[in-house]
């Protein structure tokens, strides 16, 4: 960004004593027409200063060493200016005095201030603003961003001005191709580098967001809760093993509330409350979220609850659960999805999915409410753990059938009492010799109670 205006020079600093020959020298900087001045911390004699050239005149050693002294800090200023506007960064009159009097605020480059951002979070942690998993996440993404850099770049940091729309395209081709991740995956580490940026626009360390044109689109994967069966066949496994127990018992435990795995890892007995009416809710806030979640306790999750309430790992924690770490909790459900022979990949998630589909929105219970109850902000999240395809168009076609059973059983019925009227009407028919045309009235009538029969068939 080049400025509109820039100007430098040096000046004798008026006195407030006139008749005071020795002047203090003071650099004036102009940008855009906005200028700023300091002192030099040199003095010089009046009568043999050169106002127009902003120097001091004569040959003498003293003069000329002064006159090095302007031309250097000229020189100086000149670089560090040029060095901003080639890294992108619009300069300022206060920025370039401040650079002289040793003021200037260093501006990070890429990983440093990813560095600084990381490091913000890990001292929230203990304040719960962030956990640390969310800190682990940027490490990562730092990582990755780091290893790209000395991958493309052979260097170990960039300033911010080398970032473009080729830095991002690149990034991304880097994470799918060499790191072999997933499209969605790659789409998330760049929205933690995005942050990064955003930081660094808000700082004026760069001028414009690199990602503007850069359009991403994640790709929809259908993440299938469990059925009815599957988790039937879950919670009736018997085990030889109590380690197996113990999981199954914790993720069906969330499958009847929709906890996530750091909310039921978490929950104390302190969240169970009671409600109006004498039942048991949980009553929290989200971990991730920090959203409230209202969850009425069903059965199930009682008869859990109150299985483990003596355990000593809850004794020693003071928690609802033995719960045990989500790498461990995962590990072992693969094992538990063996055998109970589900043919679908076990893990914590699955749980939270299958409260919001099976249990909840599967049996009528209406999304803004299971939204509530799960802790989304919007419906729009909920609706990505949304029954899947086979299940809604089973139930739909369902209510379908049974629409179409009550109107086939209400015409039939309607037509039965047509049939009734007309069999009473043809007795009557019978009866009757005294029309000329009751030949012809009688086969009339007669075919048209056949067709009236047919119909009912």
């Amino acid at each position: 960004m080049l400025e509109q205006s820039y100007g430098l020079t040096f000046f004798l600093k008026s006195s407030k004593v006139k008749d005071k020959s020795i002047r203090h020298v003071y650099l004036r900087i102009t940008v855009d027409g906005i200028p700023k001045e300091t002192s030099t911390k040199r003095k010089w004699e009046v009568n043999r200063w050169d106002q127009k050239e902003g120097k001091a005149t004569g040959t003498k050693e003293d003069a000329k060493s002064l006159n090095f002294f302007l031309e250097s800090l000229t020189t100086k200023i000149n670089n560090h200016k040029t060095e901003l506007l080639n890294n992108g960064i619009p300069i300022s009159a206060v920025d370039l005095i401040n650079f002289v009097n040793g003021k200037y605020r260093h501006r990070n480059k890429v990983l440093e201030e990813f560095q600084e951002h990381n490091d913000e979070i890990e001292a929230l942690i203990p304040t719960k603003e962030y956990s640390k998993g969310t800190h682990n996440r940027y490490v990562t993404a730092r990582s990755h961003v780091q290893e790209f850099i000395q991958y493309k770049y052979g260097k170990d940091d960039l300033e911010f001005s080398a970032l473009n729309f080729e830095f991002v395209k690149d990034y991304d081709m880097y994470l799918k191709t060499v790191r072999k991740c997933s499209n969605n995956t790659s789409l998330k580490y760049i929205s933690n580098l995005k942050k990064i940026v955003l930081r660094a626009v808000a700082k004026e360390i760069i001028s414009k967001d690199p990602f503007k044109l850069f359009v991403s689109k994640k790709t929809k994967i259908k993440k299938k809760p469990l059925t009815k069966s599957e988790l039937k066949r879950i919670e009736d496994k018997a085990f030889s093993s109590e380690r197996l127990s113990v999981i199954r018992d914790v993720f069906v435990f969330q499958c009847y509330t929709g906890l996530s795995y750091i909310d039921a890892y978490q929950l104390k007995w302190s969240d169970i409350k009671e409600a109006d009416d004498g039942s048991l809710w949980i009553m929290s806030n989200r971990q991730k979220s920090k959203s409230d979640t209202d969850i009425p306790l069903l059965p199930k999750a009682l008869e859990i609850m109150d299985k483990y309430k003596h355990h000593p790992l809850c004794i020693k924690r003071g928690t609802v659960l033995p719960v045990r770490s989500n790498q461990k909790m995962n590990e072992y459900l693969k094992e538990i999805a063996d055998l109970c022979e589900v043919n679908t990949k076990l893990n914590t998630h699955k749980a939270r999915r299958t409260f919001a589909s099976t249990i909840t929105l599967n049996n009528g219970v209406p999304i803004h409410i299971v939204k509530e109850m799960l802790g989304h902000h919007s419906v729009s999240q909920t609706e990505e753990y949304a029954i899947t395809e086979q299940q809604s168009i089973g139930r739909e076609m369902k209510e379908l059938e049974a629409k179409l059973t009550t109107k086939n059983d209400a015409f039939n019925a309607g037509l039965l009492q047509f049939l009734e009227r007309l069999e009473k009407e043809f007795d009557v028919l019978k009866n009757s010799k005294a029309d000329a045309n009751y030949n012809n009235r009688f086969a009339a009538f007669e075919d048209m109670l056949d067709r009236a029969k047919a119909m009912i068939l």
